[in-house]
């Protein structure tokens, strides 16, 4: 294999498409908005519950800065919201780099768009398993397939891409944005990436911890009880 070693890159990044994904909307309502003062040309991609949600505080301005994702890849969101962002169009945007020709080329092709920004947290996995009635079922609809397969494109393409996943983050993201008059810089999509891997990290060993304490016939019993209902 192959791998592609990038020689040049930008220091400051314009935040012009933004990817929002999140299961923990709180401070997204001040997040987008300040975002959308510093630079009103920004455009906002999201899907399911989370672009319901920024519609209803964008109001008529929503119209002209807020696409769903569905609509951007021509591929509507299955039953259940069970497969949303995984596609092609999705992760070139969010892996290409900006000095790339073959990748350029590869994004016209598709009418992809770069994504500057990612701001996305995963399914409460930790929250569901911590209830007394969460059952193998629970815990297995609540883990998150979409959200860290971005998280991790957004963070690996740190040199392009500024992956968000706390909302502890945004007022400092949005001072930063703010003082530079738009664009993000290495240094902070540097250390986002890094809490960006740390918390799938986190997320995936919690999964795994979870699923080693669980003993394979009282899995099959939980299906068979609810099979029996």
């Amino acid at each position: 294999m192959t791998i592609n070693v990038v020689k040049k890159i930008d220091n400051l990044v314009e935040i012009r498409n933004i990817l929002i994904s999140v299961s923990d909307k709180t401070g997204l309502k001040k997040f987008v908005n300040q975002l959308l003062k510093i630079n009103p040309g920004l455009i906002i991609y999201s899907t399911g519950g989370t672009h319901d949600h920024i519609q209803t505080f964008l109001g008529d301005k929503s119209h002209s800065c807020l696409k769903q994702v569905s609509n951007y890849t021509g591929q509507p969101e299955t039953q259940g919201g069970l497969v949303k962002t995984l596609d092609f169009k999705i992760y070139l945007g969010l892996l290409t780099e900006t000095y790339n020709p073959a990748h350029q080329k590869d994004m016209i092709r598709i009418g992809a768009v770069p994504m500057d920004m990612v701001v996305v947290n995963l399914y409460p996995f930790q929250d569901t398993i911590s209830k007394p009635e969460s059952t193998v079922e629970h815990a297995r609809g609540n883990i998150d397939i979409g959200g860290p397969c971005m998280i991790r494109a957004s963070a690996k393409n740190f040199i392009r891409v500024a992956p968000v996943v706390d909302p502890a983050d945004y007022s400092g993201i949005v001072a930063e944005v703010k003082d530079l008059n738009g664009f993000t810089s290495l240094d902070m999509r540097f250390r986002l990436a890094q809490k960006a891997f740390r918390h799938t990290a986190v997320y995936d060993s919690a999964i795994a911890e979870y699923l080693e304490l669980q003993n394979i016939e009282a899995v099959k019993g939980c299906y068979q009880a609810a099979a029996a209902k």
